[in-house]
């Protein structure tokens, strides 16, 4: 007879990984697993975002005290709703070749140690939003939260393949918390950069799916290219590319940039959306599967979001 540890014997549903990995025993470990839970590398995708919003609501170089409080507490913001993501996940994260070794897929944290993490992180991000820049940025950052968790995660992920589409909602939120951190409204502009990042998250992730189509089949997630042909997903990863650069070129005349701005826009937007047709091309030339290559598209998507937000941070400086 098999005797099971107590550890063991409570998470009786986990089956053999449950044996696999051991909770980290140092500090450094621990503190290592909890900065995981928060997804450091997505954040980093919303911070590019969040910073040059305010140069722009600015006109120019942002209060240092209110940029630096809305990229603390936005940081703790997006990780509160990545650990509470990791806690609805930890099932299919265990499944997936990309997520496995997050920390409750190895059992380094506890699913109650990381809800409540993600609640703690959430609570401190919005009140502190609010008690160092305002009310607006605060309800902002916690409709994000929420829309996040409760939306996109419990809701759509697992039974749309539209999921990310509207689930992206959560990651536009940045550019509007930047903005009302600064200006305490909203205006048209912040609007339009939230229109850039709703229309570039599907070519994004899609391309990311098409690598990782398997994982996303074995966890009966049902993103786009798992439900879809191939054609149809490079297809609507086009259309979102175009619909990514035009709205990209709309904040020329809305937020009254100089020509840099539109110079720059429109030279990685030729470059983003010759990366999309490059999906077709090899796809029409027989290419399948990893040979489409969609990770160059989505390694590139990256570097266009960071350097067109950079030069929105730019623009203003030149004025």
């Amino acid at each position: 007879m098999t005797v099971l540890t107590n550890r063991q014997a409570s998470r009786p549903h986990e089956g053999s990984a449950a044996v696999a990995h051991a909770a980290p025993r140092s500090i450094g470990g621990v503190v290592k697993a909890y900065v995981a839970l928060m997804k450091p590398r997505v954040i980093e995708l919303l911070l590019i975002s969040t910073l040059p919003v305010m140069f722009l609501a600015a006109g120019g170089l942002p209060p240092l005290w209110t940029a630096v409080s809305v990229m603390v507490f936005g940081t703790m913001s997006a990780g509160s709703a990545n650990a509470l993501n990791c806690y609805i996940d930890r099932d299919i994260d265990q499944k997936m070749r990309r997520t496995r070794r997050r920390p409750l897929a190895r059992h380094q944290v506890s699913p109650r140690a990381a809800l409540i993490f993600g609640i703690v992180l959430g609570v401190l991000s919005s009140v502190g939003l609010w008690l160092t820049t305002n009310w607006l940025a605060a309800t902002l950052s916690t409709a994000a939260i929420l829309y996040y968790v409760l939306v996109y995660s419990l809701i759509l992920k697992r039974r749309t393949a539209q999921n990310i589409v509207w689930g992206g909602i959560a990651g536009c939120m940045p550019v509007l918390i930047g903005w009302a951190g600064i200006t305490e409204r909203l205006d048209w502009a912040p609007l339009v950069l939230f229109g850039v990042v709703f229309f570039w998250t599907p070519p994004h992730t899609w391309t990311l799916a098409m690598r990782y189509k398997e994982d996303y089949a074995a966890a009966a997630v049902p993103m786009l290219p798992v439900v879809a042909t191939e054609r149809r997903v490079i297809m609507e990863s086009i259309a979102y590319s175009w619909a990514t650069v035009l709205c990209s070129l709309a904040l020329w005349p809305v937020a009254g940039t100089t020509l840099f701005y539109p110079v720059v826009a429109a030279a990685l937007g030729a470059l983003f959306l010759w990366e999309a047709h490059a999906l077709l091309t090899r796809l029409n030339a027989g290419k399948t599967g990893v040979d489409l290559r969609p990770m160059r598209f989505f390694h590139w998507s990256n570097a266009y979001l960071a350097l067109l937000f950079l030069a929105v941070a730019i623009d203003p400086l030149l004025a």
